[in-house]
């Protein structure tokens, strides 16, 4: 029985890496959309292994980095190949004569979400053997980047209006800027659920209590505006990177 109970966090584990491939052949097929739900998916998943370990005290080795191995495929390869693929998909519908001759920049810009896969593997070794993130993060967590990156991809999708002009642009300041916090000594806290734990006590407390009612009356205001349910996970997420911003700036946590 106590095999079997061991079991349960790696089976867990394994369906977070089914949701990150199916993720990868939905961007390679134009399906932002759905890319992104199988990536939410993979979250929940990783979520829970995570949770059905510390509740089952079924914790072990390989369960560690099998966790890693499988964030790698769904939280670092799939956001990169989302980011890649829709510029891909901008620049080759449009012409775009301003970058004619300059075919080596072109590809830098184009290819440039590859960091978000380096730097995510960077940021998953590190925590592997870092002791000071049992409760809280060091840098931007993976499936944060993650949900962000694919989330933003899934809402932008639906514009027709991008141009390619606005790709080279963009890619590589987010890949930067992601990559950046993603391996960066910023605290972020996190909401690991563990016996007898009070997630509102402290000032990190207040900063989860300020996180989730703002996320809330951004789902009143999505709901009132009529807006695709993508975006809210995009503005979720950049509120939860400016909260501990300003939590690290001014010493708060």
């Amino acid at each position: 029985m106590k095999k079997i109970v061991k079991l349960i966090p790696n089976t867990i584990t394994t369906l977070n890496l089914c949701c990150g491939v199916f993720g990868i052949i939905s961007c390679f097929e134009g399906n932002y959309c759905l890319s992104f739900i199988f990536m939410l998916l993979a979250a929940v998943f990783d979520f829970c292994d995570g949770l059905a370990a510390r509740l089952l005290s079924a914790y072990s080795d390989i369960g560690k980095e099998l966790d890693s191995l499988c964030d790698l495929v769904s939280f670092g390869v799939l956001p990169s190949l989302a980011l890649l693929c829709f510029g891909r998909d901008i620049c080759i519908s449009a012409v775009d004569p301003g970058f004619t001759h300059f075919a080596f920049w072109q590809w830098l810009c184009l290819y440039s979400p590859i960091l978000i896969a380096v730097f995510s593997a960077l940021r998953l070794a590190k925590f592997n053997i870092d002791t000071r993130q049992s409760e809280s993060f060091l840098g931007l967590a993976t499936p944060a980047s993650a949900i962000l990156l694919a989330s933003a991809v899934a809402f932008a999708s639906n514009f027709e209006t991008i141009q390619p002009l606005h790709i080279y642009i963009a890619l590589p300041l987010l890949s930067i800027f992601i990559s950046a916090l993603l391996c960066c000594e910023i605290p972020f806290f996190a909401f690991k659920i563990k016996r007898d734990a009070n997630l509102l006590a402290g000032t990190v407390g207040k900063l989860r209590l300020a996180f989730v009612l703002i996320a809330l009356l951004l789902i009143v205001l999505l709901a009132v505006f009529k807006l695709n349910f993508t975006l809210f996970f995009a503005l979720a997420i950049l509120v939860y990177i400016l909260l501990n911003l300003i939590a690290f700036i001014f010493r708060l946590n």
